[in-house]
């Protein structure tokens, strides 16, 4: 169905849940609402993914440290979902090794921090942890800071491509019922008294209003939660926070596995780990008091603040900012304690609440999507008529994708399964086999390009680069001259004129430069 189909289709139907935010949150709840067979409706004011799950650090963690603060049940819980996560969407949530160096008359030291990960793999019912002598942890990490080095502790935790992961989750819930739609403002609140009965909406792409009734409506907006509740109750919770990532090419700092450490300034933690052929350094914590309606850009001072942080690390690497190839910043949706406290140590646990039908949930982490989904639909029970139990179901299908294609490697076909899940089948009978090829240097496929174009509403060129597929991080420039088959994509699916293609394409060069570069100096 097309875009325009679906909009004009939408004030027709009682929806049992509206879900305003297309982020993990609200693709976990779509997913959960819709297999108890609630008619359900997810709108997203930008693009699905455009916050905060297009921007985290990709990592599908327990949170070591939040053992150390006292948070046993949040860590239990993490490492639960992500095991599930491992077991269900192997290739696209991807076991990674973590290592932790320790120093002479710094603490932790070995036997402290070996206390905390025992505990950390005896919640999650595995055993992976590892202890390096020197020598054997420098030959797994060259050019890590060797003065004082005592050892290194080994443990895991898993990665994913977090705008992805929001894609996979979005396909399973349409393929059982799901009508949603991206570019869609929920405007107001929709009243019958004090109770609320919907949403007006407003078509931010192409122009348009209209009023969608529902039982319930589960606001799942992170980071922006507060802008709706406040219409009906005077409180703001949310404290936003701002986390910034430098992206390195692979050659200047080729790392295997992932490295925790602790800044030299601040003692924050930091990692720098590979994803996608690249380094990511990363992420600061701060808080976000820029307009929430434009997107989150690293400043200069957290670009100065990492740069320390990773040479003071890999000294031999001098890494400059003429290293960087794409920077991020995402917005943590963080509960706020109301104290003002350390941004760091604000907890990572969420909280959802009932307001005459508005059911809103923010906070919490990637990791507990689904537990987080589950606690908002409770809390809808009593206006759903049914009872919300965790049946324990899985969240990915089992994808069924047959054969790999005659030719294609094992790795490159295990990949396209991890993207595409239940889709895969369909992917490789669409896509034409020439365009079964990597795009500049990259794991990605040129097809991937085209299906995204022809399946996943893709109303931008900035929806395609930097989130259906993640070259916009991965290359220089945004990788916007990096394929040249784009321009006939983009007509021949989307039926973009050339003037449309020109103007994207000054549109994305500017949210690039502004957004995903390094600030102006």
């Amino acid at each position: 169905m097309s875009r325009h189909a679906i909009w004009e289709s939408l004030p027709h139907h009682l929806w049992d849940v509206i879900v305003i935010g297309g982020g993990i949150t609200g693709a976990g709840v779509a997913r959960e609402a819709v297999r108890r067979g609630l008619k359900t409706l997810l709108i997203e004011q930008t693009d699905y993914s455009w916050g905060t799950s297009s921007r985290s650090s990709k990592m599908v963690h327990g949170g070591l440290r939040y053992i150390a603060q006292g948070e046993v049940r949040l860590t239990w819980h993490s490492l639960t979902e992500r095991e599930r996560l491992l077991r269900e969407a192997p290739g696209l949530v991807e076991r990674m090794g973590y290592h932790y160096a320790h120093f002479k008359g710094v603490f932790p030291g070995r036997w402290p921090f070996a206390l905390v990960v025992t505990a950390y793999d005896f919640l999650a019912r595995v055993r992976d942890r590892r202890y390096f002598k020197p020598s054997v942890f420098l030959q797994r990490m060259p050019g890590y800071r060797s003065a004082g080095l005592t050892g290194a502790t080994r443990y895991t935790d898993a990665l994913t491509d977090d705008s992805r992961l929001v894609q996979r989750v979005l396909d399973e819930a349409v393929a059982e019922g799901l009508t949603l739609i991206n570019y869609v403002k929920a405007a107001d609140l929709a009243m019958a008294g004090s109770r609320v009965t919907g949403l007006h909406l407003e078509d931010t792409a192409d122009g348009g209003r209209a009023l969608v009734s529902a039982r319930t409506v589960i606001n799942a907006t992170g980071a922006w939660a507060d802008r709706l509740r406040r219409k009906l109750v005077d409180e703001v919770r949310v404290r936003p926070l701002r986390g910034s990532h430098l992206v390195f090419p692979r050659e200047r700092l080729p790392l295997a596995e992932a490295v925790i450490c602790h800044h030299p300034d601040d003692g924050r933690v930091m990692f720098i780990y590979p994803w996608e052929g690249r380094t990511m350094v990363g992420t600061t914590d701060l808080d976000h008091r820029e307009d929430m309606d434009t997107e989150a850009s690293i400043h200069a001072d957290e670009v100065s603040y990492l740069l320390r942080g990773v040479n003071d690390k890999f000294p031999q690497a001098g890494l400059t900012t003429a290293d960087v190839i794409s920077t991020f910043s995402g917005v943590r949706p963080v509960v706020s304690a109301g104290d003002g406290s350390d941004p760091s140590k604000e907890s990572r646990s969420h909280m959802a609440w009932d307001d005459h039908g508005l059911i809103t949930v923010t906070g919490g982490k990637l990791t507990t999507f689904r537990l987080i989904a589950l606690d908002a639909l409770k809390l809808a029970e009593p206006y759903l008529d049914r009872e919300i139990r965790d049946t324990g179901e899985a969240v990915f299908s089992a994808p069924q994708p047959g054969p790999a294609p005659a030719g294609m490697a094992a790795d490159v076909f295990a990949r396209l399964v991890a993207r595409f899940g239940i889709r895969t089948r369909d992917f490789l009978a669409e896509m034409p086999a020439e365009e079964l090829v990597p795009v500049a240097g990259t794991a990605t496929l040129l097809a991937e390009l085209r299906w995204a174009c022809r399946h996943e509403q893709v109303v931008h060129l900035d929806d395609l680069l930097l989130r259906r597929v993640r070259l916009g991080i991965l290359l220089p420039g945004g990788g916007l001259d990096a394929v040249p088959a784009l321009d006939g994509i983009l007509s021949g699916e989307l039926g973009w004129t050339a003037d449309r293609i020109a103007d994207e394409r000054v549109r994305y060069a500017g949210i690039w430069r502004r957004y995903y570069s390094l600030p102006a100096a």
